[in-house]
């Protein structure tokens, strides 16, 4: 029997895949009574080992000198928490009709979350890019995010989040004190941590994982999930389409306008664009509690569309790309001849 292959240019990202399966698995079987509250009890202590390795790998010397192109970070800041809100605001006229009031509020949460730095990355050198920028346009978003992206949902969404004094903690102790601790002691464990990164990158997502599945068991045990059919579903993933393609639209025809270089101009459209799932789901956790089930959907499926649409993107952007060693074997054969026409 002949083996059915994926098109090289649809990236179903197995850790994405992974999620879903653990949503099966507390739509199955929703840890209850005691076992929600061990669950529940590791989650938050997940939620803190998450921000003290994002704190001990961001390099502050890197982003330091990073700030050289600062016209290209203004630009992608402005992009992920002033242009995405505002479009999250613009699609408020979408309830009821096309997205419930959950689902809405998930849309306007995944538009203030900080943009993502490996894909960005990623998709930056396919591309050709300016890849040390996208890293620490990359590093200065997930930074801000710690403090802005809070702060916005405290704005923006209000009461449907929980900014009591407990909701208060609970942001200070599990995203912004283990990430000081981690920045902190980055001096002495920043070695342990990059020689290690492979492990580690395993119990990053492990620790996204049981989040996911505490949010999807408190969701399933208050029965929110029969609130959601699977053409609001649909509709949500028609919505999130037209955020991104959007998005991608007005970082690239405005980067050109603003002069940009062809490489910074990649740079800004990718780390733009993206949201970040590892940041996205922790934080969620944190600031709706039992209601982070649905309010997490619609960021888990823009990440995997974003990774779908920017693979074509950059595959095909490598394809109309200048041959760099064309260039310099250029530039070689023009300073030779220049040197021959002086002798």
């Amino acid at each position: 029997m002949r083996r059915i292959a994926l098109p090289s240019w649809l990236p179903l990202d197995p850790f994405v895949l992974t999620l879903l399966a653990v949503v099966g698995l507390a739509a199955l079987l929703p840890a209850s009574g005691t076992a929600e509250t061990v669950v529940s009890d590791a989650s938050k202590v997940a939620i803190g080992l998450l921000f003290f390795l994002y704190g001990a790998r961001l390099s502050t010397r890197e982003a330091l000198d990073g700030l050289r192109a600062w016209r290209l970070h203004l630009f992608v800041i402005a992009s992920t928490f002033v242009l995405f809100p505002l479009l999250g605001l613009a699609a408020r006229g979408l309830v009821p009709w096309l997205l419930t009031e959950q689902l809405y509020t998930g849309f306007l949460f995944l538009c203030l979350v900080p943009s993502t730095i490996q894909s960005s990355i990623a998709f930056t050198s396919i591309a050709r890019g300016n890849v040390p920028a996208a890293i620490c346009a990359g590093t200065y978003s997930a930074l801000l995010g710690m403090v802005l992206t809070p702060l916005l949902v405290a704005w923006f969404i209000g009461s449907k989040a929980d900014f009591s004094t407990d909701g208060l903690l609970g942001i200070g102790t599990q995203l912004l004190l283990p990430f000081i601790a981690g920045q902190v002691l980055r001096r002495w464990i920043g070695g342990f941590v990059k020689r290690n990164r492979r492990v580690l990158g395993y119990v990053d997502r492990s620790s996204i994982l049981l989040v996911v599945y505490t949010a999807f068991s408190e969701g399933m045990n208050q029965g929110i999930w029969s609130q959601v059919t699977p053409l609001r579903l649909l509709a949500l993933a028609g919505v999130l389409g037209v955020l991104l393609a959007v998005v991608l639209l007005i970082t690239s025809t405005l980067s050109r306008r603003m002069g940009f270089s062809r490489e910074d101009r990649v740079a800004i459209v990718f780390a733009g664009s993206k949201k970040s799932l590892a940041n996205g789901l922790p934080m969620a956790a944190v600031l709706f509690g039992s209601a982070a089930s649905i309010t997490i959907l619609p960021l888990m499926l823009f990440h995997q569309l974003q990774l779908i649409v920017c693979a074509v993107i950059a595959k095909r952007w490598a394809r109309t790309a200048p041959d760099v060693g064309a260039v310099a074997r250029g530039d070689r054969a023009s300073r030779s001849s220049s040197s021959a026409g002086r002798a």
